[in-house]
């Protein structure tokens, strides 16, 4: 008796994420859960530089930032709640100091540069195509950070502009990285502040402008994240309390589909072994000082170190 009905998924022929793959993250909190899947796992990771992310204009407005080294000033930040902000970034990067956040950004800004010349994929999950223009600027915000509604207007980005900043991400990237592999996804929460209706509108207009960029012999892919969570984990025990975002087991779910597609067969070897080590690491003795836990913790540190020789960025502190 059948009773899910699965999205069919194959390993992906080429371009695979091994433990020498270097990973460049942008979008919404589910980047963040997939993200830290990836960091727990100890691959090469680095995740929403600028904090969560929720449109492709957002995130295409950093790159193009990083990419031409264009720094913050003064006249980019505002102050709010007795905190120093920045309308193109997330709230936590909020700073009490406005030299600490223009600091804090371009550094960012340094940072991400490298990141996406060395990186070997970047992956980013689109969250919404709903957006808030700042009146004043007449700038699309990646982040209202909590100022009056009065101040925005808010708009539905259509398919022609998501595909068009999706196109220039891909071109900024690929002018300085013209290697790396682009894996497209669209979160599985569900915008319902939005409307029922209008989240459904904004999700399709996402699947919609990706789809005309996805196109796997030059590097550009598409993995179904909000696919599987609307088919295969039609139910809501696999969501949080809010009934909005996946739980864990949800996320564990999509986690593992994700490997079986674009994990390599050495890399999922490994995965399984720090997988063993992470899962001995967080076990509590009744006696931490017993012999039969000391021999524990040795054959342990044997173990990560026999994984360090060979990949030696592995970090278990």
């Amino acid at each position: 008796m059948k009773l899910i009905t699965q999205i069919p998924l194959q390993p992906q022929q080429y371009n695979q994420i091994d433990y020498n793959s270097r990973l460049l993250l942008f979008g919404s909190c589910f980047s963040e859960n997939i993200g830290d899947k990836f960091a727990y796992h100890k691959f090469q990771t680095v995740v929403n530089p600028f904090g969560i992310l929720f449109h492709p204009l957002a995130i295409e407005n950093l790159i193009t930032r990083a990419i031409n080294k264009d720094y913050y000033t003064e006249e980019d930040l505002q102050f709010y709640n007795e905190q120093w902000f920045c309308l193109d970034a997330h709230s936590k990067l909020n700073q009490t100091s406005k030299e600490e956040l223009l600091t804090l950004l371009n550094s960012q800004i340094d940072k991400t540069y490298n990141d996406l010349l060395s990186a070997t994929h970047i992956i980013i999950t689109l969250g919404t195509s709903w957006v808030y223009r700042d009146i004043e600027s007449d700038n699309v915000v990646a982040n209202c950070h909590k100022l009056p509604q009065k101040k925005f207007l808010k708009e539905l980005l259509s398919v022609e502009q998501i595909s068009e900043s999706l196109e220039g991400i891909i071109s900024l990237v690929k002018n300085v990285n013209p290697e790396v592999s682009f894996l497209f996804t669209v979160s599985p929460v569900r915008h319902t502040k939005d409307g029922f209706v209008e989240n459904t509108l904004s999700k399709s207009h996402l699947i919609t402008a990706i789809h005309q960029v996805v196109e796997p012999r030059q590097h550009l892919y598409y993995f179904p994240s909000y696919e599987i969570m609307m088919d295969e984990l039609r139910d809501y025990r696999f969501y949080n309390a809010d009934m909005i975002h996946p739980n864990q087991l949800a996320i564990d779910y999509i986690w593992e589909k994700f490997k079986t597609v674009w994990l390599s067969d050495e890399a999922l070897k490994t995965s399984k072994i720090i997988s063993t080590i992470q899962a001995k690491k967080a076990h509590r003795p009744f006696n931490p000082n017993s012999e039969a836990h000391l021999v524990f913790l040795q054959k342990l540190q044997v173990d990560i170190e026999d994984l360090q020789h060979e990949y030696s960025f592995f970090n278990f502190e």
